[in-house]
């Protein structure tokens, strides 16, 4: 199916974006922004908000027409290879494949300081009217919290005989996220060198679903992710490893 933007009206091809220029807000900036968006081929590109951002930068909002067509059968994306199940089946499951309770460690690690999204899918008020990890039975949470270092966290997830590790990243200055979770790869090969390693799973809002091999790690999980989400692929990596049914 080819498609275009929509707008004001079906196929019209108008877009909105954002941006931020080095500059101090003033008609010039202003002109720069439209010219910016021009070259991304915005025609016409109206400036329609400008609001400066302290001393020498300048946030801006630009509306305007593009003549791009999108083909959604050239669409790559990673669909979801596992059926959701509900937090009893979870349970069920684990008991099958591992005859105890499931074990994970989450943190957000490096500089990372926000918590949000750990505390979404591990605390047992959850998200997206879906209760957190802790609410499954048959799971035990270890949440380290914030900024804590790779180091510690393999120790940790060594000691606590870990199933699965979760680590979000909401800080991606510089791709801080990218360098973190392969840091975290690494960690684990070097402290599992004959293979048996946790699960490790990564996850954020500018992650690329698509490159969890490159990062090494399991499974990335991106923007608006649910704890049922997680718990699934969890049972379902788990019951594998086994060799039984989720």
């Amino acid at each position: 199916m080819i498609v275009r933007p929509y707008g004001d009206t079906t196929g019209d091809g108008m877009v909105q974006v954002s941006f931020t220029l080095p500059l101090p807000h003033s008609k010039v900036a202003e002109g720069a922004a439209a010219q910016l968006a021009a070259s991304m081929g915005m025609d016409p590109a109206m400036v329609v908000h400008a609001q400066a951002m302290g001393p020498g930068f300048t946030f801006f909002v630009v509306y305007g027409r593009v003549s791009h067509l999108v083909d959604t059968d050239t669409v790559q994306v990673v669909e979801r290879d596992y059926p959701l199940l509900t937090p009893a089946e979870v349970n069920a499951s684990i008991r099958r494949s591992l005859r105890r309770r499931l074990v994970v460690v989450g943190a957000c690690v490096g500089t990372d300081a926000h918590t949000v999204g750990i505390d979404a899918i591990l605390n047992i008020k959850g998200f997206a009217g879906e209760k957190g990890l802790e609410y499954y039975r048959e799971v035990k949470v270890v949440n380290l919290g914030a900024q804590v270092e790779v180091d510690h966290l393999v120790a940790r997830a060594v000691e606590e005989g870990a199933d699965a590790v979760l680590v979000s990243q909401v800080v991606t200055q510089r791709d801080a996220h990218l360098l973190h979770a392969r840091q975290v790869a690494a960690g684990f090969a070097a402290a599992y060198p004959d293979g048996g390693r946790p699960l490790l799973v990564v996850g954020g809002p500018r992650f690329e679903e698509s490159a969890a091999a490159a990062l090494g790690v399991d499974r990335v999980f991106g923007r608006g992710t649910t704890p049922g989400e997680v718990a699934s692929f969890l049972a379902h990596r788990v019951a594998a490893r086994a060799g039984v049914e989720a």
